[in-house]
């Protein structure tokens, strides 16, 4: 778990739905640090990530891909 505002930047699939410009792009975007080198991995394999969060030890974290998949992340301490 990272401690809460601990980002890196990745580089992101944003699909139309979701970009202020109505069509798909990749972008750079702040992702939790600990789990920037999955969201890395994921997208480098074509399962494109929507969004993340670790949770910050308060939640239950989760990644969901664009095909509503979700992976969990780890449960709150």
């Amino acid at each position: 778990m990272c401690a809460h505002g601990n980002e890196v930047i990745c580089r992101v699939w944003i699909c139309a739905e979701d970009s202020h410009t109505g069509q798909g792009r990749w972008a750079d975007k702040a992702v939790d640090a600990c789990l920037a080198d999955q969201v890395k991995a994921l997208n480098a394999a074509g399962r494109l990530t929507r969004t993340c969060c670790c949770g910050h030890g308060k939640e239950d974290g989760a990644i969901i891909l664009h095909d509503g998949t979700v992976i969990p992340t780890g449960r709150r301490e």
